[in-house]
């Protein structure tokens, strides 16, 4: 008996400790379950709060005006994001506009888009024009609006064959664009046909009336001369017709047109022909005529009247009518005499 109750004894004490541990751990286990389950029941609590306070705040707000809500309703999400950068952005364009800064702001605008497409490989390298013979190469480009700044990409075609256009020394052109970069440019260019003398002022005119320039260079010296309002449009055919008779173009030095009804010529020794409105073409060819048989330019007069139908009036220079005057006196005399 006693052997035995001791060995139970010393068997109690041996487990004793581990049964402690065992408790220890189940009841660390509760604790840990208890303090996380009240914390969610305040986080459950304190959202119930928020809540009630949010219904309570909805609950208590006025309601909007009809227009504001009508507006909220019906018009997107951040409409008034968009309307607020619209309105900075009218501001900053009426600023350039009202400032005078819109063209420097397009060239801008310009030049930057410009420069990144040169960056990417569409500079213009090349540049072949063709039909030019009064223009320089660098007025056409500059008549185009093509500079060294200029891109083939964003260079429009139509915009430089009409600015092109718009120069009277230019007929016609034709821009084709060759990428990655060259640019040719066909061009047909008005011949300068006379001076156009108007007003006072004298210029440079195509067979097409045409003013292409003032008269400011010598090398037009040689282009026939018209003068008179209307001159400019009706100078072609007139100046046709007057090179059909080289006896009287030959030393015409101006086609004057009158009334811009009819033409008179002013030759290079100063006699003036005033010409008919009708029937030129027979009136030149009188002209022609008289001069061969007659020499009717070298004779001592300063104007042929051709307007009548059917006689030609001459006028005499002062010189020359003086000494008429005393020739027909002294056959007056002569005859006079005669008589007695």
């Amino acid at each position: 008996m006693d052997g035995a109750g001791s060995l139970t004894r010393s068997l109690f004490r041996s487990l004793r400790p581990q049964a402690d541990l065992k408790a220890a751990a189940i009841g660390a286990v509760v604790l840990l379950r208890e303090w996380v389950q009240d914390k969610r029941d305040e986080k459950r609590a304190a959202a119930k709060i928020k809540t009630k306070a949010r219904a309570k705040a909805v609950v208590e707000r006025e309601p909007p005006p009809r227009v504001v809500a009508l507006v909220e309703r019906y018009l997107p999400r951040r409409v008034g994001i968009t309307m607020t950068v619209l309105l900075l952005i009218g501001s900053c364009g009426f600023g350039i506009v009202r400032g005078g800064h819109l063209q420097d702001f397009i060239t801008a605008v310009s030049d930057a888009r410009n420069a990144m497409a040169n960056s990417a490989g569409f500079r213009i390298t090349s540049v072949v024009i063709n039909g030019r013979k009064q223009l320089t190469q660098d007025e056409i480009l500059a008549i185009g609006g093509v500079s060294g700044r200029s891109s083939l990409l964003f260079l429009d075609a139509d915009v430089v064959r009409e600015k092109l256009k718009a120069n009277p020394w230019i007929a016609d052109a034709t821009v084709l664009k060759l990428y990655p970069g060259r640019l040719m440019i066909d061009i047909t260019e008005r011949q300068a046909f006379a001076l156009w003398q108007e007003a006072g002022r004298l210029s440079v005119i195509a067979d097409d009336g045409a003013v292409l320039e003032p008269y400011v260079s010598r090398r037009f010296l040689s282009l026939p001369l018209v003068v008179g309002k209307g001159a400019d449009t009706q100078a072609r055919d007139f100046l046709a017709l007057l090179a059909r008779y080289p006896q009287v173009n030959a030393v015409t030095k101006a086609a004057v047109y009158v009334g811009e009804r009819r033409w008179n010529l002013r030759l290079k020794d100063g006699l003036d022909i005033r010409l008919p409105e009708q029937d030129v073409g027979n009136a030149l060819a009188m002209l022609s005529r008289l001069d061969k048989e007659d020499r009717l330019f070298s004779r001592d007069i300063v104007a042929v009247d051709m307007r009548l139908p059917d006689r030609l009036v001459v006028q005499l220079s002062d010189d020359a009518a003086k000494a008429r005057e005393e020739q027909f006196k002294d056959k007056k005399k002569k005859k006079a005499g005669d008589a007695a």
